[in-house]
């Protein structure tokens, strides 16, 4: 057998190893080319068994659109290009202001209230003029409950038994929190009347499951995952939030509306009459305007329609046709020049 020296292959590979590197150098700049830009959009939602972390996946799904996706009019992506959003858990509402404030997220979903109280500078967001003058909106989104959670064999009957059990009202920094405080005190129980147990909807579970909680908060649209785990195990029921008390609730507080969670939604759990608050999608001021009608577009663009529709339940009653309810004066200018363009297009 014939030998061949290292130095003889060194020769022989010298051309085509010097084209590989040429071609591989040219790859690596071409992708780092492609990186550079690549806007990577972050949307602020809650727990993972709540209702914003899959209604932010689709939202994020339907406005992503990376570098070599295929055309929207050739049936790929309608999203905008080279941006790739992606849905990110938080507290919630108040944490998922204070993040699009700071830079820290590029948008949320966040409660109409907790909007409203941010943007005027009252309850959680006193003092802050961050907020005030710099939180805008891209869309209302659709409705979300007041969910009580109590726990089967804790003898919660109404809500004056809530005093004296272990009750959660989520963490600091959640919509839930915020409501669950105007609710309790609509019904006529202080701090002082129930044991405070700071728990997210994630963490309820198990500690409900362990009887270890007796009841908990929970402001989302039907069905959430957290409560359908407990209710399919069927260790809790669901109070309503009705009567004198909540029409209290309802006069003083402009953006909460009646609701009832139907029959069914969740295994052995018959109609449950409540309140509701919307979700809103919000971004900073700052953010470009070109940028924001883009993303108001992609959210919007017929072809995203059927991925909206097959997600989350809540994701069918995102609609065009609600898109501005109770949103006002903090539409964004980017949106507002889509939503614009919507309307003149049906005069």
């Amino acid at each position: 057998m014939k030998t061949v020296s290292l130095k003889s292959i060194i020769r022989f590979m010298g051309k085509p190893l010097s084209l590989l590197l040429i071609a591989s150098a040219l790859l690596l700049s071409s992708l780092v080319s492609q990186a550079q830009n690549i806007t990577f959009f972050r949307i602020g939602t809650g727990s993972t068994s709540g209702t914003y972390f899959p209604v932010g996946t689709l939202i994020g799904a339907a406005i992503t659109s990376p570098p070599g996706s295929r055309p929207c009019e050739d049936g790929g992506s309608c999203g905008v290009p080279d941006l790739i959003a992606a849905a990110q858990t938080t507290r919630g509402s108040v944490s998922n202001i204070e993040g699009v404030m700071d830079g820290s997220l590029e948008s949320g979903l966040a409660q109409s209230d907790i909007v409203y109280a941010a943007a005027k500078g009252e309850g959680a967001f006193k003092g802050k003029e961050k907020a005030k003058t710099h939180l805008k909106v891209i869309a209302n989104l659709y409705p979300e409950d007041v969910h009580l959670v109590v726990r089967k064999g804790a003898d919660i009957k109404n809500p004056q038994d809530l005093k004296g059990k272990r009750i959660s009202i989520d963490l600091p920094g959640s919509g839930t929190r915020e409501n669950a405080k105007v609710i309790l005190e609509a019904f006529g129980i202080t701090g002082e009347d129930y044991t405070a147990i700071e728990a997210n909807a994630d963490k309820a579970v198990g500690l409900l499951s362990e009887a270890k909680l007796d009841a908990f908060f929970f402001v989302a649209g039907y069905p959430a995952a957290a409560v359908e785990e407990l209710s399919d195990s069927d260790l809790v029921t669901l109070l309503p939030i009705s009567g004198e008390a909540a029409e209290k609730v309802l006069k003083e507080h402009m953006f909460f509306s009646k609701s009832s969670i139907p029959a069914g939604t969740y295994r052995g759990i018959e109609e449950t009459r409540t309140i509701a608050v919307s979700t809103q999608w919000i971004v900073n001021a700052d953010m470009h305007e070109e940028l924001v009608y883009k993303l108001t577009q992609a959210l919007w663009h017929p072809q995203n329609r059927p991925l909206l529709d097959s997600g989350h339940a809540k994701g069918k009653l995102i609609q065009l046709e609600t898109a501005l309810e109770g949103v006002g004066d903090l539409l964004h200018p980017g949106a507002r020049k889509f939503y614009a363009e919507q309307e003149n297009k049906t005069d």
